[in-house]
């Protein structure tokens, strides 16, 4: 029975046409193409080294494609960098998350925000109100997104007091900040005990239910299987397989990529 999604597919966010990366003589992305709808979590799995780093870091505009092409929204971004695609709309956490360690939870959401006047030495004296209003609304939102994710009580603590999972929890806060419509989640669940990852779980799907987009990476099958619409599978640079979670937990060439040691 096909999902809701499933039935009425809406429109592609994001392309990735024949891409390519090279190190050398190693074709670590090896003519790689997929689509993500409008709305869609799309999980991307395979075993250690099958490239979704390096896909994923090919996506952010962490590194450039040798060949291939990259559209955010229509437009094409193969040769954007990282900072250029957050102001598409294109955000990222990262698998292991780097925080300001002596900066207040507060302060590392507040540096997440986007294309402020407050930036400008001119607008500071030209547009002071317009400024003062801004700054004033961006603290509201950093503190809304602290309370969503269960950091409230910790919003004035220093960075370096948190756990791993909590860590998960200020890099979700701080990449809504940026208000992207597409997120790219690095393996949220990495390192984070079990309660925490039912928060980490809830609060996706709440975010997504208000129309982001997630493309993740994911070593948690059981977590792939209860947040993703649809599953890509990689192994030795290549989309092996794609479909539905329960279509590919079945499919002879996922079993034997992970059991059979492909790299």
């Amino acid at each position: 029975m096909q999902s809701d999604f499933e039935q009425v597919r809406p429109p592609d966010v994001l392309v990735v046409k024949n891409v390519v990366k090279r190190y050398g003589g190693l074709a670590a992305v090896d003519d790689v193409s997929f689509t993500l709808s409008k709305g869609e979590i799309l999980g991307l799995i395979g075993p250690n080294g099958a490239g979704k780093t390096t896909m994923f870091d090919l996506v952010a505009g962490s590194a450039r494609p040798t060949a291939g092409k990259i559209y955010v929204g229509g437009l094409d971004v193969s040769g954007e960098p990282a900072h250029t695609r957050i102001g598409r709309g294109l955000g990222r956490t990262f698998q292991i998350p780097r925080p300001f360690p002596e900066l207040s939870l507060l302060d590392n959401v507040l540096l997440a925000r986007q294309r402020q006047r407050g930036e400008s030495v001119v607008a500071n004296f030209l547009a002071a109100r317009r400024v003062a209003a801004e700054e004033k609304q961006a603290m509201e939102r950093a503190r809304e997104l602290l309370d969503f994710l269960l950091l409230s009580h910790l919003t004035n603590e220093p960075a370096r007091v948190l756990s791993g999972g909590q860590r998960k929890l200020l890099e979700l806060a701080r990449v809504m900040m940026a208000e992207p419509e597409i997120v790219l989640l690095d393996e949220p669940a990495a390192g984070v005990n079990a309660s925490l990852l039912e928060v980490i779980i809830d609060r996706i799907q709440e975010i997504n239910a208000r129309g982001i987009t997630f493309l993740l990476i994911e070593h948690n099958i059981d977590m792939v299987s209860r947040l993703c619409h649809r599953v890509l599978v990689m192994a030795s640079g290549q989309l092996l397989c794609e479909g539905r979670p329960e279509q590919v937990a079945r499919d002879p060439r996922v079993i034997e990529a992970y059991l059979g040691g492909a790299a």
